[in-house]
């Protein structure tokens, strides 16, 4: 699936391409296709993005996956309206964007998903097992991590579920950026991303 914005059938739609507002999670471009190859979607891919930020994911993921549905779960009403927005500036369809608080909210999904995201800084310990149970057998969850503190939580989550073929990733990329007249390299905040696959 494409759209008029954005033509082409690989992941990576810049930046500037999406509305976002100060102070709202933003997934960088070089970032999220790291954690789109984390996920491995298929075209009828069932993906809850929880905490969804600005609907980054959930664009891509709803055009490289036509005949899948996308859950964006934001707790924030401007924010879920914003995704909303990013959605239709690129014609995305099939994604549902629910306003709710994890894990309370989870019951109210319709769809049984068999890939899950997890932004990084909400109460993981308590979301994860969660989410979890929802879960098929080979079901797989990509989570973020800021710190070494989060880094912990998401892995000892992992060993209690006795999460299969973990991985971890941390970002580490440089951008081109022009300041006056020279150019110099800037770094994106890294982060760790983690995945995990549900036992059978």
């Amino acid at each position: 699936m494409t759209s008029k914005l954005w033509p082409y059938i690989t992941p990576g739609i810049p930046d500037e391409l999406f509305e976002h507002l100060p102070g709202i999670p933003f997934t960088q471009r070089e970032v999220r296709l790291l954690l789109i190859s984390q996920l491995r979607l298929r075209k009828d891919s069932v993906l809850w993005d929880i905490g969804a930020g600005t609907g980054t994911i959930p664009v891509e993921a709803g055009l490289l996956c036509p005949g899948g549905q996308i859950i964006a779960v934001e707790r924030d009403e401007d924010v879920a309206k914003l995704i909303k927005r990013n959605c239709d500036r690129f014609e995305v369809q099939n994604v549902q964007v629910i306003e709710g608080n994890a894990p309370e909210c989870l019951h109210d999904l319709k769809l049984t998903p068999d890939r899950v995201f997890l932004e990084g800084g909400k109460p993981i310990q308590d979301i994860l097992p969660a989410l979890w149970d929802y879960l098929p057998p080979s079901g797989r969850v990509v989570a973020t991590a800021a710190n070494l503190e989060g880094l912990y939580a998401i892995s000892q989550s992992f060993s209690v579920l006795r999460a299969r073929n973990i991985e971890v990733v941390q970002s580490a990329v440089n951008r081109l950026e022009t300041r006056g007249f020279s150019q110099t390299f800037a770094a994106v905040d890294p982060i760790f991303i983690l995945s995990g696959e549900k036992l059978d």
